[in-house]
């Protein structure tokens, strides 16, 4: 009763929208001239309920910050909060394109008081702390460290530069595109009177990816224009949104269910949620959407949905693709360390190139930022009896072996509370080793394992869960007893991880010589003992759990073509690090798939050089709390296993894609009005060789904005829990290889069916919001 109250009241249907490929003959646009006087921006303020806050009135008035580059780079620059409250536009000594000027809030990983970096630390002695912070961001982006001009102006910038990210973060996905067609309202409203000229609606149309035929854009204008003055305004701009906003694809699943009625009733939301393939499709799940995601206050108060409350729950986490439950911690966490697939990095303190890039301890914590839970530290001879960090024999900068060890202490245990693993490559001398174990046991005290755990089984690695917030170091130990001298380490014991990192003759070098171990920092060394690998074959001496292999790409391959099963069996019970070949000088990776398909655990990865290998990299770990943990599949984790991931016998899963639309890609070139991207969209499989495959949409002309494909892709797959599933959005090139858009990377088994949103990320990781992929997914377990 109450539903059909509520749908008899209802007005007329919309008519139907008209798809922007068709022209509408109508009188020709005319050539309006712009005037008007300069007004305020858009009420970005008022949207984001900070109109009375004062410390955002103050960021919108701006501050004259001093940026600290060096010892003696100290410049004063004018930083201002932009009126749409989503970026900061800063100036610069010599002016550049607009985008150069501005950074977006959003992307802001932290912000720190005092001085809490290493370019504060370094170079800001000369400012009391109180005046002094720093802006980190997500990505590649260097730090931003600033001096404003008191303590009360910086204590402003901390505060509502924390009420911004707090905002903005719980921002729905449907507030998120609101403010952003508005941003570019705003930058297209060229006298600032907010009035829309054609001319104006033009400019905005190129601004987010839309190259519209004019006649169409001008009859959508003038279907707006009710005050018939060539000029929007207020309502009218408003009703230009929802013409341009429009989402035929989903008015369209929306009414398969809803009927001529235009709303759901709880029955029938629940009718999509079976269709979805949903878990917990019940009645009362349903009401809770309702409740939820619907926004006319009327239709809630009678259980039913309208199309807005519809479009909003399909853009919310609950209707991504990835399945929202495993973004929290859902995996069992007390397996053996060696049961888990554990986030490493390679040359962890290079910031760029392994060549002449910077050294930073910030480039630690990045990586902890990111989820990594295994850093290196390459450690070398320092003056004045310090062991100092760096890509030796290169050009890199040099840092303190004890300011990574505080970096450590002070973030490691930031994103994820399960242990951290500190795997030294030794060049010290007994009496920097030594120094090095001081450091260590000063600096991290209680979170260092120093000794065995009580309670743990000698025949297996203690867990993840046992380990919590505790910092172990991987390297080489000393046996238990040695006749001659207890500090020497014979050559055959020694690991292999440099001979392809260095020259030849070095290396020659280094094995006719014993290494020498100190036995203060052999004593550190509990759980993780470095050995080489010497032998797949079962031997008259088991090897023990806490021996960890280190093997480069290349070895690894060696022993996954040639030892397949016996090298799987190896990692259900050892630990196995994995690092790429010494001869990718520029700092590229391999991909990761090849190793975890074969269950090695620490696939160590050059984290400062973007591509689909850290993409692959973040899909692996992007769930289970992003911990840096996760636990490899049963066939992994089997001692006696007969896994091989060179022959996994028949398909057994089958995935379909329908790939629909896309909504808000970005502009590849913001400088270029005409630039609009012509997209396609590329579905990519990484897993056991024989799963591996890739295919294509075909390439829709100058259609950023909504582009439509409808196109199905289908795998067949033999080991479907070892799957990473890759959406690559592409701007097709007749003439050269294609550009890069945006991705989304996850793990199959955490993709959930149905119509579904994937929303895009950068190259390096960051949100292209509200840029998404609309598609509908079929998962089949024959």
């Amino acid at each position: 009763m109450l539903c059909g109250r509520w749908r008899s009241c209802r007005g007329p249907p919309e008519e139907p929208p008209v798809s922007a490929q068709v022209a509408a003959p109508i009188a020709r646009p005319p050539q309006p001239k712009d005037s008007g006087t300069k007004r305020p921006g858009l009420l970005a303020l008022k949207k984001m309920g900070l109109t009375e806050d004062e410390d955002v009135r103050a960021m919108l008035q701006g501050s004259r910050l001093r940026k600290i580059r060096s010892r003696t780079w100290h410049k004063e620059r004018l930083y201002r909060l932009q009126e749409d409250c989503l970026s900061i536009w800063f100036q610069r000594r010599i002016p550049r394109a607009p985008s150069q000027h501005i950074f977006f809030v959003q992307h802001i990983e932290a912000v720190r008081e005092g001085h809490q970096s290493e370019g504060m630390r370094r170079f800001g002695g000369a400012f009391e702390p109180a005046r002094c912070f720093t802006i980190t961001f997500r990505g590649q982006r260097k730090n931003l460290d600033l001096v404003a001009p008191t303590a009360e102006e910086a204590q402003r910038w901390l505060r509502g530069l924390a009420k911004l990210r707090v905002r903005l973060d719980a921002m729905n996905q449907r507030e998120r595109l609101d403010h952003w067609i508005h941003f570019y309202l705003h930058r297209a409203d060229s006298n600032q009177d907010s009035k829309m000229s054609f001319k104006e609606i033009k400019s905005l149309l190129r601004m987010v990816n839309v190259d519209m035929n004019d006649m169409y854009a001008y009859h959508l204008f003038k279907k707006c224009d009710h005050s018939n003055n060539e000029r929007l305004e207020g309502a009218e701009i408003e009703a230009f949104l929802r013409q341009l906003l429009k989402r035929p694809e989903l008015e369209k699943l929306f009414h398969q269910y809803s009927g001529e009625d235009r709303v759901l009733s709880t029955p029938e939301l629940l009718e999509f949620l079976e269709d979805q393939g949903e878990d917990d499709a019940t009645l009362t799940r349903a009401q809770q959407l309702i409740q939820t995601y619907e926004l006319n206050e009327t239709a809630k108060q009678h259980e039913l949905m309208t199309l807005d409350g519809f479009m909003m729950y399909l853009l919310s986490p609950e209707g991504a693709a990835l399945n929202l439950a495993h973004m929290s911690l859902f995996q069992d966490m007390d397996q053996p360390l060696a049961h888990y697939f554990i986030s490493s990095s390679h040359n962890t303190y290079l910031t760029y190139s392994q060549i002449g890039g910077p050294s930073s301890t910030e480039a630690y914590i990045r990586a902890f930022a990111q989820g990594c839970r295994c850093v290196e530290l390459d450690c070398w001879e320092g003056p004045g009896g310090e062991p100092i960090i760096y890509h030796g024999h290169t050009l890199t900068s040099k840092i303190l072996f004890r300011d990574v060890v505080q970096a450590v202490h002070d973030h490691a245990f930031t994103l994820s509370p399960y242990p951290v693993i500190l795997s030294l490559e030794n060049h010290c001398g007994l009496e920097q080793q030594a120094a090095m174990a001081r450091h260590l046991r000063t600096i991290l005290g209680d979170m260092l394992v120093t000794e065995a755990l009580d309670s743990q089984d000698p025949e297996a690695l203690p867990s993840p869960e046992q380990l919590k917030g505790r910092v172990l170091v991987k390297g080489k130990k000393l046996p238990p007893a040695r006749s001659e001298d207890e500090r020497i380490l014979s050559d055959r014991e020694d690991e292999e991880e440099d001979e392809e990192e260095e020259e030849v003759e070095a290396a020659e070098q280094r094995r006719k010589q014993a290494k020498q171990i100190s036995p203060e920092l052999s004593a550190l060394v509990v759980y993780c003992c470095a050995t080489r690998l010497r032998s797949l074959r079962p031997g008259p001496t088991q090897a023990q759990p806490f021996q960890v292999s280190s093997l480069s790409e290349r070895k690894a391959k060696k022993l996954i073509r040639e030892t397949g099963n016996s090298f799987v069996r190896h990692n259900a019970r050892q630990l196995t690090r994995i690092y790429p070949l010494g001869l990718r000088m520029n700092s590229a990776n391999y991909s990761p798939q090849e190793m975890w398909n074969s269950g090695c655990q620490l696939v160590a990865l050059n984290f400062q050089t973007p591509g689909y290998e850290m993409d692959l990299n973040a899909g692996r770990f992007l769930t289970n709390g992003q911990c840096g943990y996760v636990l490899k599949p049963s066939c992994l984790r089997q001692l006696d296993t007969t896994f091989d991931p060179e022959c996994p016998g028949p398909p057994r899963t089958v995935l379909t894609i329908k790939v629909l639309t896309a909504q808000q890609l970005p502009k590849l070139n913001a400088e270029k009005p005409s630039s609009i991207v012509d997209p396609l969209v590329r579905v990519e499989i990484h897993g056991v060789p024989a799963d591996c495959a890739h295919k294509e949409t075909d390439y829709v002309l100058n259609n950023g904005f909504n582009p439509c494909w409808e196109q199905t892709l289908e795998f067949q797959l033999r080991v479907p829990e070892l799957v990473l599933v890759r959406f690559v959005v592409e701007d097709y090139d007749a003439t050269s290889s294609n550009d890069f858009v945006g991705q989304f990377t996850l793990p199959l088994n955490s993709l959930k069916q149905g119509y579904r949103h994937i929303h895009l990320l950068s190259k390096d990781g960051t949100s292209l919001s509200p840029a998404t992929l609309f598609v509908h997914i079929r998962i089949q377990h024959s």
